[in-house]
Parts: C-alpha cells; sequence; structure tokens
C-alpha cells in the first residue's frame, strides 16, 4: 500500500507548518520493538535471488517507510506489483520482494526481529556469491 503525498489528508495548515495524516496505515501490534533503516540501492538492483531461501522466497517481514528519492517496484506473493516513488510513504506487509527502477534512496520502519535474520540472509546470501 502506498500513498502519493499529495492523497494524505491535511490535518493542519498553516503558514509555519503543514500536517498530513494517513490513518489505518498498516498495523504493528505484536511487532516489539522496531529499527529504522536506511538504503541506498542503485538502478536495475533487484533482492529477488538474494531473497531465495527464505519462506516462499519473500521478504516476510512487514516495513512502512517513505522513498526519499528514486523509484522502486515491490512485488508480492501473489504476483502483483506497486511502484513506489520520490516522496511516496508506504507500507509492505509481509510477503514481497523489490527492484530499484532508479537509483534510489528509502527510509524504512521494520520490527528488527522479523527483518534482522532477512538482512542476514541476504548478507550471506551476497558473501556466498561473491
Amino acid at each position: 500500500m502506498k500513498v502519493a503525498k499529495e492523497d494524505i489528508s491535511t490535518r493542519i495548515d498553516s503558514p509555519d507548518a503543514v500536517a498530513q495524516h494517513q490513518p489505518d496505515f498498516g498495523d504493528a501490534t505484536d511487532y516489539g520493538k522496531m529499527a529504522a533503516e536506511r538504503f541506498t540501492v542503485a538502478k536495475g538492483t533487484d533482492l529477488t535471488a538474494l531473497l531465495e531461501g527464505l519462506e516462499d522466497d519473500l521478504c516476510q517481514s512487514p516495513h512502512w517507510g517513505y522513498v526519499v528519492s528514486g523509484a522502486l517496484t515491490v512485488t508480492y506473493a501473489d504476483g502483483s506489483e506497486e511502484a513506489d516513488e520520490s516522496a511516496d510513504v508506504f507500507y509492505w506487509p509481509p510477503g514481497h520482494t523489490v527492484r530499484a527502477d532508479e537509483d534510489t534512496d528509502f527510509v524504512l520502519f521494520s520490527p528488527q526481529d522479523e527483518h534482522g535474520p532477512v538482512l542476514d540472509h541476504i548478507q550471506q546470501k551476497m558473501q556466498e556469491s561473491s
């Protein structure tokens, strides 16, 4: 689920501040502590092969995030795709992979006990292929 910045409702609009608010943007219940993560990925980077060996060969951690610059395509377990671009906020439920359509900087907020093992798995796959 993504929301373009122009589609988030404005709750406060004054000369000094604007606050936009998107309710019901994913559920973090029962996930415990969250990790803040910043990624910089080059155009063409595709995580699909690096996720092989995980459940359904996909990342099973949910993520909430923001695309600082660039563009990503997220592919879900059902084969559907979503394009997330500069200034989009997004929620990726468990069961996804990601590729960079442009050089991209993005921020994720993820349950650390769920995403940490995924990052470890990716790092191990990268070491095996080098």
